[in-house]
């Protein structure tokens, strides 16, 4: 897809009085080192705020917050901007970026980290530029909890918050998390993360104790059977869109929460409906960015491909 098509696309999509950014997203940007069955990619872009920002794109204007080092390629900042995201928030420092190599088992479920160089993500303090502050959505990814909190004490008023996390915070930063879970409006995490997080084996219950700690939503993220959406309203089941082929699953629950938010955040409006139509979106964003390495797929697909792909399934559901 052409730049000229992206920022017309982008334009589009934005129907909001909202002055400054309709959705930040904070987290990690990474030059990932991937093995799967099909294949193996070397200096790869990644990290969450990579699959967000580039997920949210499709639908609303988006601002990126993280840090790269002075060896971060100049066609990925390329990328981001073909792909509309403001950089305003974007830390470039001297050093070296954020570096993560991993393997996947043949089932492309289950994989190995085999080397994590932290680089300049290890001194990270994300910094909200003023028009960033009052956000009325945020995302805020899989970084650790006190930094979470950080970035939450620099925003307004924002409406609507998504914090993510991982069995790492869980286990070493727990009080920290416990403080960002009373504070924000949804919590996101896979099954055996809430397990680890409640000391509950069975989800649903599990979901009903994070639930009493302040959240008005979670979802439980479940991989290729895709996620539970639970709310003091009930339970709705988000179906997986149903692949022939996966290439590479790296990112998909960060693509999943950016074209979550990124559909919410056009609308403007919260409501139970409004979320479980927009958890939807993200199921068919996500199928996509795993069907290719990196942001392959993401970089070139188009807003009639993902309506096509939200009608089937849909009808699937239906």
């Amino acid at each position: 897809m052409s730049k000229t098509t992206r920022t017309r696309k982008t334009t589009k999509a934005t129907k909001t009085n909202v002055k400054g950014m309709p959705l930040v997203i904070v987290g990690s940007i990474g030059l990932d080192d991937i093995a799967t069955p099909h294949a193996r990619r070397e200096s790869l872009l990644g990290g969450s705020v990579s699959y967000a920002c580039a997920a949210a794109s499709f639908f609303t204007r988006v601002g990126m917050v993280g840090i790269i080092g002075s060896d971060f390629p100049a066609k990925y900042l390329d990328l981001y901007r073909r792909l509309g995201i403001d950089l305003e928030g974007l830390q470039r420092v001297q050093g070296k970026t954020f570096r993560w190599a991993g393997e996947y088992d043949t089932d492309l479920i289950n994989r190995h980290t085999l080397r994590t160089e932290l680089n300049v993500f290890e001194t990270f303090m994300p910094e909200l530029p003023d028009r960033y502050r009052d956000t009325p959505f945020l995302l805020l990814g899989n970084i650790s909890p006190e930094l979470q909190l950080h970035v939450l004490a620099e925003c307004r008023r924002p409406r609507f918050v998504v914090a993510d996390t991982m069995d790492l915070w869980i286990k070493i930063a727990r009080d920290a998390l416990m403080r960002v879970i009373g504070r924000v409006d949804m919590l996101t995490l896979n099954d055996s993360e809430a397990r680890l997080l409640t000391g509950i084996h069975n989800i649903r219950q599990a979901a009903s104790c994070i639930l009493g700690w302040g959240p008005q939503y979670v979802v439980i993220k479940k991989g290729e059977h895709g996620a539970m959406l639970v709310s003091r309203r009930g339970i709705s089941l988000i179906p997986a869109y149903p692949l022939g082929a996966v290439q590479d699953p790296t990112g998909a629950g960060d693509t999943f929460a950016g074209a979550f938010l990124g559909v919410l955040a056009k609308g403007g409006v919260v409501h139970a409906g409004a979320v479980r139509a927009a958890l939807l979106y993200g199921s068919v964003v996500a199928s996509f960015g795993v069907e290719a390495f990196s942001l392959d797929r993401l970089a070139h697909l188009k807003r009639s491909e993902i309506a096509r792909r939200l009608a089937e399934l849909k009808k699937m559901i239906a």
